[in-house]
């Protein structure tokens, strides 16, 4: 397992597959190294590989918006991150090398937050996390303990800004995540 510095720094000179070639900037992670919950999403957007932080366009102002309603804060309560670093052309969902590629980091940014809930944000992050056999839609808001962390999926926020009507199943998993951890943090 490499250290926050050293891991940065692999991500940074990363070409494991075209995506390396091609961004403007590595999208690594933010938030509290040390939280309880980490968010895994699926890859940087435009706004995300312009600025090098991810979740700060539409979608991850929303997720923000959504998370401080119930006094949860990046710089304190959670990590965030995706399954990829680097941006895909026209956001696309990444290809399975592209994820595959990336996989070994986000393996290490959760060995390092060593937090208590991962929470897969999307399809994508739930597939390569929670396995092939969950579908977001089926299975969003279950819970499952594997290795010693609480887990569970709900909808990505790109999907709330495409479908109002997810908006209410959306703050829903939130709740029950905040609750979660509120009854594990204690």
């Amino acid at each position: 397992m490499l250290k926050w510095r050293e891991l940065y720094k692999e991500c940074f000179n990363c070409h494991k597959c075209i995506l390396g070639d091609t961004r403007t900037n590595m999208v690594f992670g933010d938030g509290n190294p040390r939280a309880d919950i980490i968010f895994v999403g699926e890859a940087p957007g435009a706004d995300e590989d312009r600025t090098g932080i991810p979740f700060v366009g539409r979608a991850g102002r929303l997720l923000t918006k959504y998370l401080e309603d119930l006094d949860l804060h990046r710089n304190k309560d959670y990590y965030i991150c995706n399954i990829c670093k680097c941006r895909p052309e026209n956001n696309r969902t990444p290809y399975e090398d592209e994820a595959k590629a990336c996989l070994p980091y986000v393996r290490n940014q959760v060995a390092l937050v060593k937090p208590k809930i991962i929470v897969c944000l999307g399809a994508t992050a739930m597939k390569y996390i929670l396995g092939r056999d969950w579908r977001i839609t089926r299975d969003r808001g279950k819970w499952v303990k594997r290795k010693g962390f609480y887990m569970t999926a709900t909808f990505h926020p790109s999907a709330i800004l495409r479908d109002a009507n997810k908006s209410d199943l959306f703050l829903e998993d939130l709740k029950a995540i905040n609750k979660k951890y509120r009854e594990i943090s204690v």
